[in-house]
């Protein structure tokens, strides 16, 4: 039996916008439903973001008491000294500090709705981003073959099958790793252009159909009228609601990035209650080998669009913020030593941060030991003392009740570090 994501990556099937006005005419009379009260029960909900390219932890949350990290990273690290001539980190605990472009993240930090995890990485020691995001996405990092995503799988556990086909929302152009298998999923790129295109031949069908039901009516393939359909109807109900003129709560301004845009729109389908329990976006630029700044330059535009955009997001969905967690992941850290060219290599470990009012916050959780040399992995890096998979199925179980690591995280039988609540 073909599965969902041999079908997905055999037909290529793509959901994404096709520009201003491309969706057609006959998905006005769309499904009322949508604005029916209680046609979706309010249900929890988890927004996962991933950096890729690796975010350097010992940037965005520096250990700045650590006189191996000074000398390792002379013209690199930050001090939250008060009389620096440079602008301090932001001192958290007498330990560690936020950089200070990440500052909207404090008051949330002080609040205790925001936790930070520090040495969190994968057990498996590769480090190449292709094969450490595919690790960290099908949640088996020693399985290459996994056909399925973590969150596709989250969404199977939480057993509301037939109620939405938007119970999984990627904000991207194409369907991530996470979300492989056989659970609805479907990739957005744009609320205001949602549209899909066929390419390729699957049964006889004529992927250059004029309309996505001529597509429907056309094919025999029982899997392909199920992921059509389901999409199709994705369309219809997005359609019931002016998400071009969309005015966020509060007169919050997002930043006019590919993540701001993203989260702005996963905070519209939120509020749309169109039954999205798990929502996925995507942050780039992480790799940063040269000229990585430290007030200034490539990271401190990086984690201040970040963190801006998350904390509009927070804003933005006020009243619902209890039904919502937001955690970002990235596939590994950078090394502790500073390279020559102003930058730093693929390391090991990382930092993570976990926002919602179910989270064990203000606090920096996880272990750091002093970075002398005799401490870092390989000699060179940050240890990963902190398996993802702990964290992230512990804010799966605690947010969206799911208790099921054995089919969450198969090959994993570790203990959870109290990051929630």
């Amino acid at each position: 039996m073909t599965s969902r994501r041999g079908f997905l990556k055999a037909g290529g099937l793509a959901l994404f916008g096709i520009g201003m006005g491309g969706v057609p005419g006959f998905l006005a009379d769309a499904v009322a439903g949508i604005k029916q009260p209680g046609l979706f029960e309010r249900r929890k909900i988890l927004v996962c973001i991933f950096q890729r390219g690796a975010m350097d932890g010992l940037m965005a949350v520096t250990p700045f008491t650590d006189e191996y990290l000074r000398t390792a990273r002379p013209s690199l690290f930050m001090s939250a000294a008060k009389t620096s001539a440079n602008k301090p980190l932001i001192d958290l605990d007498g330990r560690f500090g936020l950089h200070p472009s990440m500052g909207s993240f404090e008051q949330v930090f002080r609040e205790k709705r925001m936790g930070i995890v520090h040495g969190i990485g994968s057990p498996n020691n590769t480090r190449s981003h292709f094969d450490a995001q595919d690790y960290m996405e099908s949640g088996t990092p020693f399985q290459k073959g996994t056909e399925s995503g973590w969150l596709n799988r989250a969404v199977g556990l939480l057993g509301h099958d037939g109620v939405t086909p938007l119970r999984g929302v990627s904000l991207t152009s194409s369907l991530p790793r996470s979300f492989y298998g056989d659970n609805p999923a479907v990739a957005i790129s744009n609320l205001q252009d949602f549209n899909i295109q066929m390419r390729g031949n699957v049964n006889g069908a004529n992927m250059a159909a004029k309309s996505f039901e001529d597509l429907y009516d056309q094919t025999s393939s029982g899997l392909l009228k199920e992921t059509g359909k389901e999409s199709f109807e994705a369309i219809k109900m997005l359609q019931k609601t002016d998400v071009k003129n969309y005015k966020p709560t509060n007169g919050v301004i997002y930043p006019n990035s590919a993540l701001g845009n993203s989260l702005k729109q996963i905070a519209q389908l939120i509020k749309m209650n169109v039954g999205m329990e798990v929502a996925f976006a995507e942050s780039g630029g992480w790799d940063t080998h040269f000229n990585q700044g430290r007030e200034t330059g490539i990271f401190a535009r990086n984690v201040n669009d970040l963190s801006e955009s998350i904390m509009a997001f927070w804003t933005d969905i006020d009243t619902l913020q209890d039904d919502v967690t937001v955690m970002t992941m990235t596939e590994f850290g950078r090394t502790v030593k500073q390279n020559g060219t102003g930058g730093t290599d693929h390391g090991r470990a990382s930092c993570n941060f976990i926002l919602g009012n179910g989270v064990k916050g203000g606090l920096v959780h996880g272990i750091v030991n002093p970075l002398a040399i005799e401490n870092l992995e390989d000699g060179r890096d940050l240890a990963v003392t902190t398996d993802f998979r702990a964290v992230f199925s512990e804010v799966a179980d605690k947010h969206l009740r799911i208790n099921n690591d054995k089919v969450l995280f198969p090959d994993w039988s570790g203990s959870k570090i109290g990051v929630m609540s």
